[in-house]
């Protein structure tokens, strides 16, 4: 029922000369400090997901491990869909109410808007907009008083293809009319509008339709949401935005939940290959961005596997299997540095640049029984994120740890398929249960996300279980 894949003829055309660039990521800061952007905790993982629902009552299919651990154990949005005027304000008092029990941040996906997709996979929405802003008044006053962040109505404004003049007006009006709404309510609620995606529209026509439905009365926008592009390619869109609007004080959210493969060319209805993303987090490590979040649950159909907001397994299993890899047990005991604070003026020209070869790793002298790739994927103005694979050429390892040292300030922010202690520039990577057999000329990988500032050097002096690697 709900979530578009945002993606229509228009996008399809501007998607073939969008260049691509490699995944910026971020991880689950696991009650680490939080930076960059203006929220800070962690998200709410709700009880009543649909993959918890499908766990729940299959726990004995052979797909079930998987998907729990890597989409299941993961904070994902809350999707208020549904033409239900009588009980909108209680379903997300209850939604709300449980996060706060928790004391971490809900996030809701405002999806009522007449007319919305423009009568595609995800059709539907209120009757007429005096009964939609009756039932954002509805559901604003659920909202209760601590941080909420709501996503409100995707496809929206970057899909206004179906729309007169006067439909568009309207939208326009409903729009700013729900922003007022919800923060009228909770001043506390951070209030985000549709962005579309970085191979839709472009930076400038979409700060236009942004600033036509009252961002400046908003957070700022989100971006992604339900699509599959590249992390790195958002954050540049991001900026691009950002600064063609001209309001130092709107930041960007980006959907990374299904986005570790990055987009399968132009398609966008359920295509096969994707991968989950990075877990949601507010500390992105970048100014302009408030939060990393999965607004689109993996395993959601878009509408082509079967309709759109139902549960399919196997559309979970390849996200889970194919994705970056998430687990509850990877921590990042450094403390991050804080970031820069946002500038007055994001610049396109402090956009993302991913690497075109990887970084050399130094070869230390000793017993080679191991090598190590050390690889940066992505890198942008304060930060960047980086992959490393240990081959094992000696007799088969249950249980690993390597070791190495940054070459300067280099930062740990958040690791992902390890566990990871830094202590000024040394660092120490240990295997997550899953991932700690390594037979005889086997490999296994992990990455994470780091700051930096000056010259990013390749790390030196790797070491598999005290053994100096080649």
């Amino acid at each position: 029922m709900h979530s578009s894949s945002h993606t229509r003829l228009a996008a399809v055309l501007a998607a073939a000369t969008a260049a691509l660039a490699a995944t910026v990521v971020g991880l689950l800061a696991g009650g680490e400090p939080s930076y960059a952007g203006t929220l800070s905790g962690t998200f709410y993982k709700d009880p009543n997901s649909k993959v918890l629902q499908w766990l729940a009552a299959n726990p004995n299919d052979s797909r079930a491990s998987l998907i729990r651990d890597r989409i299941g154990a993961q904070p994902q949005g809350r999707w208020f869909a549904s033409w239900n005027p009588s009980t909108i304000q209680s379903e997300v008092s209850a939604y709300v109410s449980g996060a706060n029990s928790a004391n971490q941040i809900p996030l809701a996906i405002v999806y009522e808007i007449p007319n919305r997709d423009c009568g595609g996979a995800s059709a539907g929405g209120a009757p007429d907009y005096n009964q939609y802003r009756s039932w954002v008044d509805s559901f604003a006053r659920g909202l209760g008083t601590r941080t909420a962040v709501v996503l409100l109505e995707p496809d929206s404004l970057a899909l206004q293809t179906c729309l007169s003049s006067t439909e568009l007006a309207n939208r326009n009006s409903a729009l700013a009319y729900a922003i007022n709404a919800i923060k009228s309510n909770n001043p506390s609620a951070k209030v985000y509008l549709d962005a579309g995606h970085s191979a839709w529209n472009s930076a400038g026509d979409q700060a236009q339709r942004l600033v036509n439905a009252g961002v400046r009365s908003a957070d700022g926008f989100y971006s992604n949401v339900s699509n599959f592009r590249w992390t790195a390619d958002e954050v540049a869109y991001g900026r691009n935005v950002l600064n063609a609007i001209g309001a130092s004080n709107l930041h960007q959210v980006i959907d990374v939940s299904r986005n570790g493969k990055g987009p399968n060319g132009s398609e966008w209805c359920d295509p096969s290959g994707r991968g989950v993303g990075v877990p949601p987090t507010t500390a992105t490590g970048e100014s302009t961005v408030d939060a990393f979040v999965w607004a689109k649950p993996p395993g959601e159909a878009d509408g082509c596997a079967a309709s759109a907001g139902t549960f399919v397994a196997d559309l979970a299993y390849q996200l889970a299997l194919n994705g970056v890899v998430p687990t509850a047990t990877a921590t990042a005991t450094s403390s991050p540095s804080k970031s820069v604070s946002p500038s007055a003026s994001p610049s396109a020209s402090t956009s993302p640049s991913a690497s075109t070869s990887p970084s050399a790793s130094s070869s230390p002298t000793g017993n080679a029984s191991c090598s190590v790739a050390y690889r940066v994927d992505s890198q942008w103005n304060n930060g960047f994120t980086a992959a490393v694979t240990i081959t094992n050429r000696g007799p088969a390892i249950n249980g690993w740890t390597l070791t190495f040292s940054f070459t300067g300030n280099q930062v740990i922010t958040n690791p992902w398929n390890t566990g990871v202690t830094q202590s000024g520039t040394a660092v120490t990577a240990k295997d997550v249960g899953y991932n700690s057999s390594i037979s005889t000329g086997g490999t296994v990988s992990f990455g994470f996300q780091a700051t930096y500032s000056g010259t990013n050097g390749a790390p030196t002096g790797f070491k598999l279980n005290g053994v100096a690697c080649s």
